[in-house]
């Protein structure tokens, strides 16, 4: 399938990834078909939608008329069967459970058209194992989004066993002419590139922390107002090109004995689940939280986002 045959768009949740990358299709063009368990989760999907629109708006990344077009693009159903009738891509985007997004690729196989292309949004599980309760593991993928998904561009488009080069080359075609930047996953591997490497470094901060080297928010700090900062404007290999592998050699033969290396997860992290302290969503994770501090995070990362959108637009 090429990208112009691509018309109308499904995506198989609604909630925290969910709506925003149906809103991104839709601002796109795409006749957007959005789906989940109520009513009330999808009318809370649309006013999720309508804010973030808003708040785009405010920086003059958008107009009125986008605003309108973007809603226009877009229904709702609880029914998944309706919603994947007529569906020339479908992105299932639930919560992160095998077995539940297994029945669902089934579901969808049945129902959608013999030519949809069939992707997942998750952050870690392999694109074969979705691929295998179907009958076209050809057109079966990851296409994994970063949060929130309609200001940050990358999407990591994983291969399974199975997947034609013809599906990744529509895929990689259709999310540029949207103006997203993806990036090929040529090997499935669990984490992919992304969760492979955040966790990589959160490893490593968490260890600080229990060590008693760093507090959670010395570390924060760090990472914010230092190599954060450059990580927008250049990759690790573009930064190491830059200062001269010879240099990273050296600082690597350093301190890499030094690094965490357990294969274990950490334990702080295991007491801090343990005890209920999940972050935003209990009150408090390694800082506290009230509905208005949440509130407060939410909206600087969100406006941080937009502003760099807008630098770039």
């Amino acid at each position: 399938m090429k990208v112009q045959d691509i018309k109308n768009v499904a995506v198989i949740g609604a909630g925290l990834m969910g709506h925003g990358i149906a809103q991104e299709f839709a601002m796109a063009g795409y006749k957007v078909g959005m789906n989940d368990l109520s009513e009330d989760l999808l009318n809370k999907a649309m006013d999720d939608v309508q804010r973030n629109l808003g708040m785009m708006k405010q920086v003059e990344l958008i107009s009125e008329d986008d605003i309108r077009r973007t809603m226009d693009n877009l229904s709702t159903n609880t029914s998944l069967e309706r919603v994947a009738g007529e569906a020339d891509l479908v992105v299932e985007a639930v919560y992160e459970d095998l077995e539940l997004k297994q029945r669902i690729f089934k579901k969808l196989d049945s129902n959608c058209p013999d030519h949809a292309i069939l992707a997942s949004n998750s952050s870690s599980l392999m694109p074969s194992y979705m691929a295998d309760v179907t009958e076209r593991p050809d057109k079966v993928l990851v296409a994994h989004y970063f949060n929130p998904p309609y200001l940050l561009p990358i999407v990591e488009l994983v291969r399974g066993e199975k997947t034609s080069d013809e599906t990744i080359q529509c895929m990689f075609d259709l999310y540029t002419s949207i103006g997203k930047t993806p990036a090929i996953v040529h090997k499935e591997v669990p984490g992919f590139i992304g969760n492979r490497l955040q966790l990589a470094y959160l490893r490593e901060a968490l260890s600080l922390v229990e060590k008693g080297i760093a507090t959670p928010r010395d570390i924060d700090t760090v990472v914010k107002n230092g190599f954060g900062r450059r990580l927008s404007a250049a990759g690790p290999f573009e930064i190491f090109d830059l200062a001269g592998w010879d240099t990273g050699l050296a600082v690597a033969r350093y301190i890499v004995p030094h690094l965490e290396s357990s294969k274990e997860v950490s334990r702080i992290l295991e007491e801090k689940v343990s005890a209920g302290e999940l972050g935003v969503k209990s009150g408090k994770g390694f800082y506290e939280y009230t509905g208005e501090s949440a509130g407060v995070l939410r909206n600087r990362i969100a406006h941080a986002l937009i502003k760099i959108a807008s630098w770039e637009k």
